[in-house]
């Protein structure tokens, strides 16, 4: 009998549009013959089933269920998280399925709310010698001068939400008069501000996933935005060259595969998770920000990667599932 499968997707931030994007990647990569697939849609306490007709179909958040208009009670076996931001990303969604006993695709309560949280994260990460940029964290309501930002952080640097992704309220600061209107800019979109130095050099990502059975780092792909800096525009709009495999040596993609897996492991991670990274002068290589819900469009990194890696995205969707179930 096939397993049901809800694809959850939507949520509480800018990142709605690009969530449901991910939603249609996912229901396209999934194995239909083996799973009967949803898409549940979220929005505050709007959570419902869109049908293929257009129609919606209410979840019942008691049991996370829906009743067909025949009168069928219809249950979830898996939850594919889909949503980037609130409450997909934030561990909120996690300990939701977790009360009902609903097995899910990534990150637990815990991973999840910490990686949300770019800053927490990072100083976590720093704390087992991962290398992260100078960085600040305000909080609603809290101040700092242009000359401590100056004198602390340096310019240029980047002030951008503590919380949430997809580059939304996103600065690159070169002067000073630009620092107090890019801190209010990034407050419009979290609670939690940061302040982080500017590092020049080669932005990466790296993909991997495990499972009981087997431990997968993609091919690593570099990232040449066509803008400033990596924004939405070059996120979404192809104004970015994504080159997969990277154009690096030998060495340093061992070692960055090497640590993609060590911080998956550190964090306890869960699914597919991404890891962007700025390598500079020397070969350094510097964390950027841990993705545990990463895009899934057909255009995302991820299946760029899986498809540089030979591999079929409808068998690793399929390992994420299953390893649940053994």
């Amino acid at each position: 009998m096939k397993r049901t499968i809800a694809i959850v997707a939507g949520g509480d931030t800018s990142e709605y549009e690009v969530s449901l994007r991910s939603a249609q990647g996912i229901y396209s990569f999934i194995d239909k013959e083996k799973y009967t697939l949803y898409i549940v849609g979220m929005r505050g306490l709007d959570w419902h089933v869109r049908l293929s007709e257009g129609k919606t179909l209410p979840i019942d958040r008691n049991d996370f269920s829906f009743t067909k208009e025949n009168g069928e009670k219809v249950t979830f076996d898996f939850a594919y998280i889909t949503i980037h931001g609130t409450p997909g990303e934030d561990g909120r969604l996690q300990g939701y399925f977790d009360m009902l006993h609903i097995p899910y695709s990534c990150c637990g309560v815990l991973a999840a709310a910490l990686t949300y949280d770019k800053f927490a994260c990072n100083q976590y990460l720093k704390s087992y010698g991962v290398r992260i940029a100078d960085s600040l964290l305000l909080r609603a309501g809290q101040h700092v001068s242009d000359d401590d930002v100056v004198e602390k952080i340096g310019l240029p640097c980047f002030i951008k939400p503590s919380l949430g992704g997809s580059s939304f309220g996103v600065t690159k600061v070169k002067a000073r008069e630009e620092i107090q209107p890019a801190i209010a800019k990034a407050f419009a979109e979290a609670q939690e501000v940061m302040v982080e130095a500017y590092m020049p050099g080669t932005e990466l990502t790296c993909g991997c996933y495990k499972t009981r059975e087997k431990s997968i780092v993609f091919p690593i792909t570099e990232v040449v935005s066509h803008n400033e800096y990596f924004d939405y525009k070059a996120k979404y709009n192809g104004e970015s060259d994504e080159i997969t495999p990277a154009r690096i040596s030998d060495s340093l993609t061992d070692r960055v595969k090497k640590l993609t897996s060590a911080i998956y492991d550190i964090l306890g991670a869960q699914g597919i998770i991404r890891v962007d990274y700025i390598i500079t002068e020397g070969e350094k290589i510097n964390l950027l920000e841990v993705n545990t819900t990463p895009g899934m469009t057909a255009t995302s990194f991820i299946p760029q990667q899986v498809r540089a890696a030979g591999l079929d995205i409808k068998d690793v969707m399929t390992d994420i599932i299953e390893n649940k179930f053994h």
